[in-house]
């Protein structure tokens, strides 16, 4: 009889990681040209649709008053271009997003080599790389090279053709998930969807927030949690001037940006500054043990200034890494893909998780056996051979929550004092409510 053949099969594959997940993600969206308005934020959060299917996309009419400010134009550019006189594409648009000065109105026509020299951009100390420019809200139109292609530039005349449309019938588009908790007390999570190939700025905060969102869908939640991907600036001021009834019920918030390059971790503080949320992340990155630094409020970065405006005063801090304008690559054709590390990504992630979770487990609690210290052994709490150190930072734990359980202390107000991480706390909390020494307030 012939030898039975046994069937050939291969290995499952391996799930991609989460970095590798994110890294995937942004390399669909790395190609598209979004700006404050228009086609390329819907393609955009079309295919955030695909990993968060219950993401609500809203379109603002332009035109539509927001605070102090008005929607723009909608602006849509199919093609963008400079000919030498041979004919030749000097300038091409297609070949990369970033050589069109944001919200440039249409031209055609043929400029002289002094004409067009207005309307170039380029960065002489770096020469190789393409800058990131706009005119959003004056009109204008530009082109943006390398510093070393615009000195190629040597023939008389020019022809210049910008294929863009400025639609005042047209829209703002920004998209909104909300994850319902147990309370409708809120997290503000939210990240800019406005730039172009840039994969730092700001494509990283969208990834990030994306896969925090799917985690947190996953699990049961206290909070409500509420993500909004939004042009900067003027689509954080058109949702707050949408929610102005309701921004109350946020007790904490965080802008989402930067958090895929090198560079140590950044959080700068709320307007509040000793926010809980500024707390937080103070005792997450400490008990992380990473690189990190704590900067104080400043009105001057990213949408942190809109959501801490005077009027609304939000506990909204912002997340990154090494912060805009403090690497090289900044809005520069050099933020690709190549600069964002799959680790990095992954990194913020799991910080990001941390947080929340110090979010939910921070509670305040009451010792109902305030007179003295309880017999934790009776209870099966305590070790019960004393004088060694084995579970020291549990029975700690145990001991710091008691004694501080006096109402007026939250587990994050021990966490600072004791030197202990937040879920410890937690844990330690739970089972001491468990066995009736604690009530939480």
């Amino acid at each position: 009889m012939p030898a039975a053949t046994l069937p050939v099969t291969s290995a499952p594959l391996a799930a991609p990681t989460p970095g590798a997940a994110m890294h995937a993600l942004m390399e669909r969206l790395y190609p598209i040209c979004r700006s404050l308005t228009g086609n390329g934020v819907r393609q955009t959060l079309a295919i955030l649709r695909e990993y968060l299917p219950a993401l609500r996309v809203h379109e603002v009419p332009s035109g539509t008053p927001a605070l102090d400010w008005t929607v723009p134009a909608e602006w849509n550019i199919r093609d963008a271009w400079v000919k030498n006189a041979a004919g030749e594409r000097v300038i091409d648009f297609r070949q990369h997003n970033l050589h069109i000065l944001q919200y440039s109105t249409p031209v055609h026509g043929w400029f002289s080599r002094q004409e067009l020299e207005d309307h170039l951009f380029s960065l002489p100390e770096q020469p190789h790389l393409i800058p990131y420019r706009t005119s959003y809200y004056q009109p204008n139109w530009g082109f943006c090279l390398s510093h070393q292609q615009r000195q190629q530039l040597q023939d008389e005349y020019y022809e210049v053709c910008i294929d863009s449309t400025l639609d005042e019938h047209g829209t703002l588009t920004y998209g909104e998930l909300v994850l319902a908790g147990t309370s409708e007390e809120e997290v503000l999570l939210s990240c800019h969807c406005c730039h172009p190939s840039l994969a730092n700025d700001n494509l990283s905060g969208l990834v990030v927030a994306t896969f925090l969102a799917r985690e947190l869908a996953r699990t049961p939640r206290r909070y409500t949690y509420r993500f909004v991907f939004v042009p900067g600036t003027i689509g954080s001021i058109v949702w707050l001037s949408r929610h102005q009834d309701t921004v109350g019920l946020i007790r904490h918030g965080l802008v989402l940006t930067l958090l895929g390059g090198a560079g140590h971790f950044t959080y700068k503080q709320s307007r509040r500054a000793t926010a809980e949320v500024d707390r937080a992340m103070a005792l997450v990155l400490r008990d992380a043990q990473v690189p990190h630094a704590l900067r104080p409020w400043l009105p001057y970065g990213y949408d942190e200034r809109q959501y801490c405006s005077p009027g609304f005063n939000l506990p909204v801090g912002c997340f990154s890494r090494t912060p805009f304008g403090e690497f090289a690559e900044y809005h520069t054709s050099a933020d690709n893909l190549d600069f964002v590390a799959p680790e990095q990504l992954a990194e913020s992630l799991s910080v990001l998780e941390a947080l929340c979770l110090t979010l939910e487990s921070n509670r305040t609690y009451r010792n109902l056996q305030p007179y003295g210290e309880p017999q934790l052994g009776r209870r099966g709490l305590y070790k019960g051979v004393g004088g060694g150190q084995e579970g020291a930072d549990w029975q700690l734990a145990l001991l710091w929550v008691l004694n501080l359980s006096d109402g007026q202390h939250s587990l994050l107000a021990i966490a600072e004092q004791a030197a202990l991480p937040v879920p410890l706390l937690h844990r330690a909390a739970v089972a001491l409510e468990g066995v009736g020494l604690l009530h939480a307030s």
